[in-house]
């Protein structure tokens, strides 16, 4: 199928294309990598009068140190925040998930700004930023300002960007010593959105977990943090600590898992504690722990 007939808009800086925005309104949608907007306009699964294409703004692109946080730039390419090594030093649970972000071709021209703005719930670049308490920075005719990611994800495709507002970039505080992370996740094929996965993110202090992150993929209408499970082994001796346990105690309160033709809520939440045990065990043997009970 052909998308529906729309004007296409390319401005000449951020500024411009926010001034579009606000001039145009609800019948105007932003236009970055394209690789979730396009099918879907295809599919006719949605309609716009106007897009307005970011791709080429230089100023949205770029990984940089900014104080004690990672920058990325909204139009910077999935295949760039892949490969790049400042990522991998700064932020390496983005490097672990990027290879499970579609395919390369897709990675190649998709942006890290427009699957977190896409906030699909079964995507890893919004579960990482939550994961990781990421700040979104955003601009508007009214000026900048920067959201959390706890509060940046709202719906199933929903985000607290008002309409007349582009994310510029998202910041990302800088991994600590004796940390580490994992990833697992379940797709039926590789590339496809995950049925259910997980990442995890530990700091370890004398053998003790001084912190822990579990983000949960595909397992609510958002991405969604394990707060249980999080709360649960805050201050415990890795040698208390179950795995297996861990995973179902993410699971806990989550009332809301949906049911598709992938799988049912139940299929869906043991594929959950499953992926977050693995990812659990990974993390710890990072961080310099034994991974007990794998």
């Amino acid at each position: 199928m052909k998308p529906a007939a729309f004007d296409y808009h390319r401005p000449d800086s951020v500024e411009e294309a926010v001034s579009l925005l606000a001039e145009l309104g609800e019948d105007a949608k932003i236009l970055a990598g394209g690789q979730s907007l396009v099918p879907m306009l295809s599919l006719r699964l949605a309609f716009f009068d106007h897009l307005i294409d970011i791709s080429r703004l230089d100023e949205l692109k770029g990984i940089e140190r900014r104080g004690d946080a990672l920058w990325i730039g909204a139009g910077t390419t999935d295949a760039t925040v892949g490969a790049d090594r400042q990522v991998s030093a700064a932020v390496p649970l983005l490097t672990r998930v990027t290879p499970f972000v579609g395919h390369f071709q897709i990675r190649n021209r998709g942006t890290f700004g427009g699957s977190i703005a896409h906030a699909d719930p079964a995507a890893e670049y919004p579960t990482v930023a939550l994961t990781l308490d990421a700040v979104m920075e955003a601009v508007s005719p009214r000026g900048r300002r920067e959201i959390a990611a706890a509060d940046f994800f709202t719906g199933l495709w929903e985000t607290a960007l008002e309409p007349d507002e582009v994310l510029t970039g998202v910041r990302f505080p800088l991994s600590n010593s004796r940390s580490g992370f994992g990833v697992h996740e379940f797709a039926r094929r590789h590339g496809d959105f995950a049925i259910a996965g997980s990442v995890v993110a530990v700091r370890l202090e004398e053998d003790r977990v001084s912190h822990c992150a579990i983000g949960l993929m595909g397992l609510g209408s958002t991405p969604r943090r394990a707060a249980a499970a999080e709360a649960a082994v805050l201050g415990m001796p890795l040698g208390e600590l179950d795995p297996k346990q861990i995973g179902e105690l993410a699971m806990s309160g989550l009332d809301d898992v949906p049911a598709d033709l992938q799988g049912s809520a139940s299929y869906r939440a043991r594929v959950g504690a499953v992926m977050t045990a693995r990812a659990w065990t990974d993390a710890v043997a990072e961080a310099g722990g034994e991974a007990t009970h794998a």
